[in-house]
């Protein structure tokens, strides 16, 4: 186990650094600079050169991501070429929006999940099984803007139900009006909640008929035993892995929802930064969303890799 897990966490460092000279390759390449995006159409050739050296980019590729990779080894994120503010400031304002999208989804998720995929899976072929998967498959079908712009049309606009737009808010101002949240958290919400009761369901499909529960039976265990001592300790494991992605799609969707709902959390400010041709932003947004889906991934794969079954009794 020790093995596997440092060899995990090398690989997890090395899929980081891939992440960061990709990312920061393909803004290199992109046509135009921050110099470009400040001095707009009206800067002359001559200012925008300016201000190219005053920001650094003359230098070579090569080595302003080495300076920038040598003063993260330091623990410091850099300034932002377009406002000169430091790069975790910006970070950590957004940080607190996005988590109070981020953190309800996944308790819903969390919670409903289990019950929704447990509950399918036992009664395999049924009504309800029939009725959730449809459910499963229509939501998963349906991308997260299209259904965010649905809600927004129909429960904000037609209805007048709940607010339709966070424009303007912070995250003081959000608190103050949870209302805000509920569109935005519903939207993030479905496609992964279908996705790992989909899972969870047919692990413990495939659990109730397996050998063992097969065998724990003809011992004259109780059928509610067989379920809570293997049945669901048995779907655990790639459920877990499913989990994992969860949490890093939350992560990856909040983009697409923030842009939507008018949000400024982490998504929003990724797409503001590759607009102004802010690499160190740029750099620092695609750590933080690489470091994430790692490190969930690898904690997703310890734990499937720890409840694997190590051996199947036979009947």
């Amino acid at each position: 186990m020790r093995g596997y897990v440092l060899r995990r966490c090398l690989l997890a460092l090395a899929q980081c650094l891939v992440v960061l000279v990709a990312v920061f390759a393909v803004g290199s390449f992109l046509p135009g600079d921050t110099a470009d995006v400040l001095r707009g159409e009206l800067g002359t050739p001559e200012q925008v050169e300016a201000l190219r050296a005053r920001l650094g980019l003359d230098e070579p590729a090569l080595t302003r991501f080495g300076h920038w990779l040598a003063h993260l080894l330091t623990g410091d994120l850099g300034h932002s070429l377009t406002t000169g503010l430091p790069v975790g400031d910006d970070l950590g304002r957004r940080v607190g929006v996005t988590l109070l999208l981020g953190l309800p989804a996944l308790l819903l998720v969390t919670v409903l999940a289990p019950v929704v995929g447990t509950l399918s899976g036992l009664r395999e072929g049924s009504l309800l099984d029939r009725a959730l998967n449809t459910a499963a498959v229509v939501l998963h079908a349906v991308p997260e803007f299209v259904l965010g712009l649905l809600l927004v049309a129909s429960v904000s606009l037609a209805a007048g139900l709940l607010p339709a737009t966070a424009v303007g808010m912070d995250g003081a101002a959000l608190l103050a009006q949870p209302a805000v949240l509920v569109l935005p958290v519903i939207v993030l919400t479905a496609r992964h909640l279908c996705d790992l009761a989909r899972q969870i369901r047919a692990a413990v499909a495939v659990q109730r008929h397996g050998a063992v529960a097969g065998h724990l039976r003809l011992l004259g265990m109780r059928e509610r035993t067989v379920v809570l001592r293997h049945v669901l300790p048995g779907a655990l494991g790639p459920a877990a892995q499913q989990y994992a992605r969860c949490v890093e799609g939350l992560l990856g969707g909040a983009v697409l929802v923030e842009a939507v709902f008018g949000f400024r959390g982490l998504g929003d400010g990724f797409v503001e930064a590759v607009q102004n041709r802010d690499l160190p932003q740029v750099q620092t947004y695609a750590l933080l969303f690489s470091a994430t889906a790692v490190l969930v991934n690898l904690i997703g794969d310890l734990v499937a890799h720890r409840l694997a079954p190590r051996r199947e009794v036979t009947g």
